[in-house]
């Protein structure tokens, strides 16, 4: 009978994770980064902070660390910035021109070294 009782235990426990889960709170990016710059201005504990806002300390840590290194991403992508379309578009196609200037000058390279040793072999 107490098996029988455990897996009907297992089971309301199972149903219970699951309507948590199910039922968590997901916080906006908007929210993350208003109540860690709460935490950061210091006017309350972070652990009165994660109490009032109903959130593990763990959570507003690990959201400090996210917001703290998209900070320091973003900062450090401002050396170098994307390139846009246009400018993306232009530096391609220059590329095939220098290519193909390359192609014509290796070509020219090749003729040249045909006629001066006869045919075609380095005699270095």
């Amino acid at each position: 009978m107490n098996k029988k009782s455990g897996t009907s235990k297992d089971a309301a426990d199972k149903l219970v994770r699951g309507i948590k889960r199910k039922t968590r709170k997901h916080y906006s990016a908007e929210e993350k980064i208003r109540i860690v710059l709460a935490g950061m201005r210091g006017e309350e504990s972070i652990a009165a902070l994660c109490r009032r806002e109903g959130i593990a300390e763990s959570l507003y840590y690990s959201w400090s660390k996210e917001f703290l290194e998209a900070g320091k991403n973003r900062l450090a992508g401002d050396a170098a910035r994307q390139a846009t379309a246009p400018e993306v578009k232009g530096l391609r196609s220059e590329a095939a021109a220098l290519k193909e200037v390359v192609a014509e000058l290796t070509l020219e390279n090749r003729l040249l070294k045909k006629s001066t040793f006869g045919d075609g072999e380095d005699d270095a």
